[in-house]
This record gives C-alpha cells, sequence and structure tokens, in this order.
C-alpha cells in the first residue's frame, strides 16, 4: 500500500494547539505529537507515541479528567504513526481493524475504507459518528484523506 509518505501535508499548529500541547506535556511529561481542536465536537485529540498513551492518560484517566476540567472540553488521546495503515488502527481504536484499504477516488479523493470486527461496528463509528469523525480528522491533517467508511 502507497501511504502517500511524499505528499504529506505540512502541520502547523496555532497558539492554542501550542498551549494545549505544553499542558499535556507538562502534566504527564509525555511527548505530545499533535493536537487537534474539534471544535464541532467539543474535544482536543491529541497524538502521542503509541507506548505513551497509558502515560498521558494516567491512572485511572487521572489525567484526562485533570484536562476536562481545566478546558472544559472532551479530551482523547490517539497513538500517532508515520504508517497510514497503523494510524487508521489507533485512531479507530478500541476498535479492532481487520483491514484498510486505501482507494483514490476521481477528482483526487482520497477514501480510506476500514474493514472491522462485525461486534465492532458501533465502537468504530461511535456516537452520532464521533469515532469516525475523529478518524477522518487525524488521517487528513497526515495523509490527505477525504473520508473515513467502516466496512
Amino acid at each position: 500500500m502507497n501511504s502517500g509518505i511524499n505528499n504529506k501535508p505540512q502541520i502547523k499548529l496555532t497558539a492554542e494547539e501550542f498551549r494545549y500541547i505544553a499542558l499535556l506535556h507538562e502534566l504527564t511529561n509525555v511527548f505530545v505529537r499533535d493536537c487537534i481542536v474539534d471544535s464541532d465536537n467539543n474535544r482536543i485529540i491529541y497524538l502521542v507515541d503509541p507506548r505513551d498513551i497509558g502515560r498521558a492518560i494516567g491512572p485511572r484517566g487521572v489525567n484526562v479528567q485533570r484536562l476536562r476540567k481545566l478546558l472544559n472540553r472532551d479530551i482523547e488521546i490517539v497513538g500517532y504513526s508515520d504508517s497510514l495503515e497503523e494510524q487508521v488502527k489507533y485512531a479507530l481504536a478500541p476498535a479492532k481493524v481487520r483491514e484498510v484499504r486505501l482507494v483514490n477516488r476521481p477528482g483526487g479523493k482520497r477514501v480510506i475504507y476500514a474493514s472491522v470486527d462485525p461486534s465492532d461496528k458501533g465502537i468504530a463509528i461511535g456516537k452520532n459518528g464521533r469515532n469516525v469523525a475523529r478518524a477522518t480528522l487525524i488521517l487528513k491533517r497526515y495523509f490527505g484523506i477525504d473520508s473515513v467508511i467502516i466496512v
């Protein structure tokens, strides 16, 4: 699979995003790769090294709870990968992704088809589509993906 490594968009962080990244880093001492402010869903999505997810969340979610109170937004911690396939899996976790297929549609649209266990379909989509929206935000930012379809 061509993950489009050479055509990755340059990420430009806003002052607000820098502030949120610094907050999580100060709280947890975890290197924060990025954060995405999702105003539509009143949440901040942090991207960290997958090995640091537990430290970022904290025992019984204490760090996430503290940030949620401080910022009055939902906080989500997601693993980061340079690999498109791995990033799809991290973005849709805890759903188990079986297969990832990238389809280039006419007009330049890039669509990901993520095949999940049937029992995980609801988890992958999330309440009101929140989880698939999170995956789409992350994958658009890093891989130029226009939409994610759960199959």
